[in-house]
This record gives structure tokens, C-alpha cells and sequence, in this order.
């Protein structure tokens, strides 16, 4: 009888790894893709931090995004990219009359914000009239947009819409440059705010993570009831443990002569990033959070039970689209340079992607699938083209190979979410 036991626990255990891997093997087969590039690229570790710090803070707030369509069933929203042309037209406007710094950036904040809400209104109306194909619509949607941003700022602004302004005009006087420098104006607007070293970082970082923990743990000790059960009480002291561990590396790289000590972080930007975080934590458990979900599952139970799921749909839209238009103004001002016409086309398809190779898919997607997406697709970013040269001789081999992953894992995702659904179909019937 108790080797009957063992031998069901060892299936239940390898049934668990089968299911795990299964569910990440994106996720586990970039790591690894990473892990190698990184080995052949013989870069730095400093280098490479600072690298992937500039990205994450450039770029995380566009993938945090797409979660709340996903959330409400819609799938990966390619429509953000009118979200981001949205916080582009705020740019534009803002750099003609030279407001800068970060009063330039916040009257972003204020100008993209209605743009981004009417854009996302119609986006959600129309995907409406469309359930079942959001995401080829939504992407379809972007290329008729880009169309007609296109059609302003190339055709109708200098002659249409009156403006002067020989930075930005071409010099025929119709139509903007194809590059705007944004350095002097909005560059660095907010990440120059607060900068702190990385091993001050460090240790601010474990000191939270350590407060968190503690507090959490005293309450339980004290015997507060039903406060910690189970696995959160295992991550309350997983955070006071891996606080512990970064307060101690900072201390080892604050008194060493390592290259880390010169990386500056953008602290608010990471804050803001942070707090966009919670945002989703909260709205996915408030009662909006809740309708989303059970649009998202099933819309006739949703509206059996008194949920308007057409609302519900253009809401999830509406609010993806705004922070598609604020994060496009964290993106640009961290680059430094508005691409006119080109800065808003891959916006979709690079974020998606990054969501993917994170562990999402299209019906289900979270913070930690967004924030780890982020640094392996990013970090694929910086690997590949010296990997491709010292591997291969010739750099542009990783930029072909960052290309294809970019299209390939969207394909590839969507592909195992068709198999998926083909299987948990046989399984029902059988």
C-alpha cells in the first residue's frame, strides 16, 4: 500500500513538471536562448545591467498595457498603437511651443489623455461589432490608423493646419521631419527627476522587501486571526530572505571598485512603474476587475447576471489605450528621439511579444508575466547582435534573429493557444 503511495506521488510530482513545462515553454525556452547569447556576447555584467535597466524602464509600461483586455477576453490588444500616436500628437504639440522638462511632460499627460480616451472609445465600439476577432481587427485597425496619422503630419500639417516651426517642418514648409530630437526638451524629463547608484538601489529595494516581510510575519506570530495562511506566509519569508540578500550584495558592491556602482537608476520612473502595478492589482480585484473577468470567460453568464459586457469591452479598451499613451511618453522621453512616423508602428508587436515570451497568452495575462517578458525579450535585445557577431562574424545575423523572434513567438503562442483548445475539446468528449 505505501509503495502504491510513492509511485502515485512520484506520477502527481512528474505529472507537475509535464503541466509546468508545458504552460512556460516559451518562457523556459528564452531563458535558455538568453543564457546563451549572453555566455557568446562576452559582455560585461555592468554593461549588461545598465543596458537592461534603461530598457525595463523604457518599455514596461507599454506591456503592463495589455493586460486588462486580456483579462476581459479581448485577447492582445495590437490596438495600442493608436494609444501610443495618441502620446506622440501630445509630443509633437508640446515641442512646438518648447515647453520642457517635466511640466512639458506632464502637459503630455494632460494632452494624450482625452485623444488616447476618444481613440479607445471607437477601438471598443468597433471590436464590438467584431467578438471572436479582436486581435486581427485591433491589428488591422492600427495599419488604418497609421494611415491616417500619416495623412496628417505628413500632408496636412504646414498646409492645412497652419504651423511655423523650422525645427520641425520639412523645408518644403508642409509636413513634420521623420526625426524629432527631443534633447534640451522633453529628454530625460522624468528619469532625471531622481537618479540613485544601483547598490543604493539594491539596498532600498531589500530593506522594503525585508519591512514586508517582517511586518507580515510579526502580525502572524502575534496571532492575529487568519492573517497569513499557507503558501503567503512561505512568500512573506522568501521576502525577508531575499531582502537580507540584496542588502548584503549592495553592501559588497558599494565597498568594491565593480563598474555596478556607476549605473544610475531612474527612481521615479520605476516608482511610476510600480504604482501601474498596483493599479492592475487593485482593479483586477475591485468590482470593474471582477466584471472583466467574467466578460472575459463567458459573456452570456456575464450578461445573464446584469453585466452591460459591451460596456464592460470598450472600458477594458478605454483604459488600455490611455496607458498605451502615457507609457509611449515615458518610451520616447527615455530614447530621446520621436521617429515621426515610424516610433508608434512597432509598438504593438514588440510588447505583445515581450507579454508572451513572459508566459501569457491570449486569455490569460498578469504583472509577472509583463514584468518578466520584459527583461528576456529586452535582454535578447542587447545578447544577440554581438552574440551574432562573435558567434558568426557578422552582427547582422542577431538582428535578423531579433526580428523573427519578435513575429515567430506571437505565431508560435498563438499556435499552442489553437492546440490547446483542441485538446481540452477531446478531452470533454472523451
Amino acid at each position: 500500500m505505501a509503495e502504491l503511495i510513492e509511485v502515485n506521488k512520484k506520477d502527481s510530482v512528474l505529472d507537475k513538471i509535464k503541466k509546468f513545462a508545458l504552460n512556460n515553454m516559451v518562457t523556459i525556452m528564452f531563458v535558455i536562448i538568453c543564457y546563451i547569447g549572453f555566455y557568446f556576447s562576452n559582455l560585461t555584467f555592468a554593461f549588461f545591467i545598465n543596458d537592461l535597466i534603461t530598457r525595463i524602464a523604457r518599455n514596461s509600461f507599454l506591456v503592463l498595457a495589455l493586460i486588462i483586455p486580456v483579462l476581459a477576453g479581448m485577447g492582445l490588444n495590437f490596438a495600442i498603437v493608436l494609444g501610443a500616436m495618441a502620446g506622440q500628437v501630445a509630443i509633437i504639440m508640446v515641442t512646438h511651443w518648447g515647453i520642457v522638462g517635466w511640466q512639458g511632460f506632464f502637459l503630455c499627460v494632460l494632452i494624450s489623455a482625452p485623444l488616447a480616451i476618444i481613440f479607445g472609445y471607437l477601438t471598443g465600439k468597433l471590436l464590438n461589432k467584431t467578438k471572436g476577432q479582436e486581435m486581427i481587427t485591433s491589428l488591422i485597425l492600427g495599419f488604418f490608423a497609421n494611415g491616417l496619422y500619416q495623412l496628417v503630419f505628413l500632408i496636412m500639417v504646414g498646409s492645412v493646419i497652419p504651423m511655423h516651426n523650422e525645427t520641425l517642418l520639412l523645408s518644403s514648409g508642409v509636413g513634420l521631419r521623420v526625426s524629432i530630437d527631443l534633447t534640451g526638451g522633453l529628454k530625460y524629463a522624468i528619469d532625471d527627476l531622481l537618479r540613485w547608484t544601483f547598490p543604493k538601489t539594491l539596498m532600498m529595494l531589500g530593506s522594503a522587501s525585508i519591512l514586508i516581510g517582517g511586518f507580515n510575519i510579526y502580525k502572524y506570530i502575534k496571532g492575529v486571526p487568519n492573517y497569513l495562511k499557507g503558501k503567503i506566509k512561505l512568500r512573506m519569508i522568501g521576502y525577508v530572505l531575499a531582502g537580507i540578500s540584496l542588502v548584503i550584495y549592495s553592501i559588497i558592491i558599494t565597498n568594491s571598485n565593480s563598474l555596478l556602482n556607476n549605473i544610475k537608476v531612474p527612481i521615479i520612473t520605476m516608482v511610476i512603474i510600480g504604482l501601474l502595478c498596483l493599479f492592475n492589482i487593485f482593479i483586477s480585484k475591485a468590482k470593474i476587475g471582477q466584471d472583466f473577468r467574467t466578460v472575459g470567460q463567458d459573456r452570456h453568464v456575464a450578461t445573464v447576471s446584469g453585466i452591460k459586457s459591451d460596456k464592460v469591452r470598450v472600458t477594458a479598451i478605454v483604459i488600455s489605450t490611455l496607458l498605451a499613451a502615457w507609457g509611449q511618453l515615458f518610451f520616447l522621453q527615455n530614447l530621446g528621439t520621436l521617429s515621426t512616423y515610424g516610433s508608434h508602428e512597432q509598438v504593438g508587436m514588440f510588447a505583445i511579444a515581450a507579454l508572451l515570451i513572459g508566459g501569457a497568452s491570449v486569455t490569460k495575462a498578469n504583472i509577472g508575466h509583463a514584468l518578466l517578458g520584459t527583461v528576456l525579450f529586452h535582454t535578447l535585445f542587447i545578447v544577440s547582435p554581438i552574440a551574432g557577431k562573435n558567434l558568426f562574424g557578422d552582427a547582422q545575423l542577431g538582428e535578423y534573429f531579433r526580428a523573427f523572434v519578435a513575429y515567430g513567438v506571437i505565431g508560435l503562442s498563438l499556435g499552442m493557444h489553437a492546440w490547446k483548445k483542441q485538446l481540452q475539446s477531446r478531452r470533454r468528449l472523451s
